[in-house]
């Protein structure tokens, strides 16, 4: 198939020489830039709209849901969705019937040069493509609501970040346990020191279990793409594939090409309640074991592992002692505390968090959920002296809390100042995995310091046409 070679500057100068003496001033240059008066609905774009960005994109536009469980655009009260784009028509026809106002695309670059009444976009496209629609969006003045993980690199995070900041607009990622109650109550409880300084944590997941393949090799044959899929913009800046039904939909997260495997796409739900409480920023080393050991060179290339344990190591920060934290997933798991009644559950079905202070156990489950002391019995005791609520709540959904900082309110609580550099922290323990080697991590400058070629996992080459 012929390649692309437009990339986001080709179509930013090559726009500027049609319009010749025309000028058009956008919107967000009257106020500021990334600037939409509170009192105006947000014109928002859909980019890869038929997995999990219709559900973001439903809670944007204040859709509600009828008997039958299907949402009724008659009932929308939210947001303006004027655009959408995705690069399957087959799988994102449902959403495009949704929203018969909004104009429909395939390739975001056209959809965000020709249509200019766009303030905001919602991006939940495979990992990949993360970081080149979102930094174009963000160079145009767009708000940005970006899918987790926030990259597919660390690199790609870092500058995200940056242009976030240089941009001036409202950004959020995707990871919507942190605008839940849990993370908010785990984070006071130890503040209160409900059990002491916490200086070991251990998250896990039964992730990729009956979810999606890793530890597989690369499939053979060249089926026909199908007509309603756009296969070469779907690949966007990887490597050149021939297209395979085994990718889509959804079971390209273990591909390393496309997706960042479990870590990637559950550490920056599950991680990112210790992160958070603790204030742990950057690791300052990291390894990893996983079943890469009993795994050829070509599946170890190809995919993720199906199971592995990754260990970070935090230092000291602001009176709070040095942390070791530990990840599982594939179904493994750290031992069981002696302190856990039997019968109860490690977390919930989808992983969870167990903090070892000198004073006791916290255990949570994925994204923060139903926070306990443990044995229940301390947990009964400590309800008689709850610390007040310190922390700010979000009102609604982590879709609105993003609407209300593009309309110039408080910042998003996951903006990429915060969700960057947690990104970075998630994507670390994959290049622990990739190398098999312990990392001794230089978080500020972005460098292994000891294993010199682990570096080359944290960017990788675009195809030509593509660039950040």
């Amino acid at each position: 198939m012929k390649k692309r070679e437009i990339n986001r500057r080709q179509f930013l100068s090559g726009t500027a020489a049609a319009l010749g003496a025309f000028t058009i001033v956008p919107r967000y240059v009257l106020g500021g830039r990334g600037y939409t008066p509170p009192s105006e609905k947000l014109n928002v774009a859909g980019i890869g709209i038929g997995g999990v960005g219709k559900g973001n994109l439903a809670r944007v536009a204040g859709l509600k849901k009828d008997k039958t469980g299907e949402f009724k655009i008659e009932d929308a009260d939210g947001e303006n969705i004027v655009a959408l784009c995705d690069v399957d028509e087959e799988y994102a026809g449902k959403v495009f019937e949704r929203h018969p106002r909004a104009k429909k695309y395939r390739d975001f670059r056209k959809m965000l040069e020709k249509q200019k009444d766009i303030d905001a976009v919602i991006i939940a496209t495979p990992d990949h493509s993360h970081a080149v629609i979102a930094m174009m969006a963000m160079e145009m003045g767009k708000h940005v609501y970006l899918q987790k993980p926030l990259t597919h690199s660390v690199y790609e995070a870092r500058r995200l970040t940056e242009a976030a900041r240089r941009y001036k607009v409202a950004t959020q990622m995707g990871n919507q346990g942190h605008s839940g109650e849990g993370i908010r109550l785990i984070k006071e409880w130890i503040r209160d020191g409900a059990i002491g300084p916490v200086r070991e944590v251990h998250c896990w997941t039964n992730r990729p279990v009956g979810w999606w393949p890793q530890g597989v090799s690369r499939p053979e044959g060249m089926p026909p793409v199908p007509s309603t899929l756009d296969w070469d913009l779907w690949l966007g800046p990887a490597p050149f594939r021939p297209y395979n039904p085994i990718y889509l939909p959804f079971k390209w997260r273990g591909r390393w090409d496309f997706g960042t495997g479990v870590l990637g796409d559950m550490g920056c739900h599950i991680v990112d309640v210790p992160f958070w409480a603790l204030e742990l920023g950057y690791p300052i080393s990291v390894e990893a074991s996983s079943t890469n050991a009993i795994c050829s060179e070509d599946i170890k290339l190809e995919s993720a592992p199906l199971a592995s344990i990754v260990r970070y190591r935090f230092p000291a920060r602001s009176g709070m002692p040095a942390v070791k934290l530990n990840w599982y997933d594939g179904g493994l798991m750290p031992a069981r505390p002696n302190e856990l009644e039997e019968g109860r559950r490690m977390g919930n079905k989808d992983g969870g968090c167990l903090f070892i202070g000198d004073k006791g156990k916290i255990m949570c489950g994925c994204y923060g959920k139903s926070p306990r002391l443990i044995p229940e019995a301390k947990m009964e005791e400590y309800k008689k002296r709850l610390p007040k609520k310190s922390i700010g709540r979000i009102v609604g959904s982590h879709e609105e809390d993003w609407i209300r900082a593009c309309k110039g309110g408080k910042e998003a609580c996951s903006n990429f100042d915060y969700a960057g550099p947690l990104t970075e922290t998630v994507l670390v323990g994959n290049i622990a995995i990739r190398s098999g080697k312990k990392l001794d991590w230089d978080g500020e400058n972005m460098k292994v310091t000891n294993v010199d070629e682990a570096n080359k996992y944290i960017n990788r080459p675009y195809r030509e046409g593509w660039s950040l």
